[in-house]
């Protein structure tokens, strides 16, 4: 079943990244997903099936933390 996402939501895949860190935010939508490292800043295009595939859970975005009034 492929995710539904939104931009600027924050990803934790199964699998670490090189750099170690395994959460991700997302910064384009479309037929492939654009995933930005928040570890060491690595941009990466990956198809919405394989995200859905390599996905473990969302984390609460930034703005879920600090909503603006």
């Amino acid at each position: 079943m492929l995710v539904d996402l939104k931009k600027g939501e924050i990803l934790r895949l199964r699998k670490p990244h090189p750099c170690g860190c395994t959460d991700w935010i997302v910064t384009r939508l479309g037929a492939d997903i654009g995933l930005k490292c928040l570890g060491c800043g690595r941009y990466i295009l990956l198809p919405r099936r394989e995200v859905a595939r390599r996905l473990k859970t969302r984390l609460p975005s930034e703005e879920e933390h600090h909503p603006e009034n």
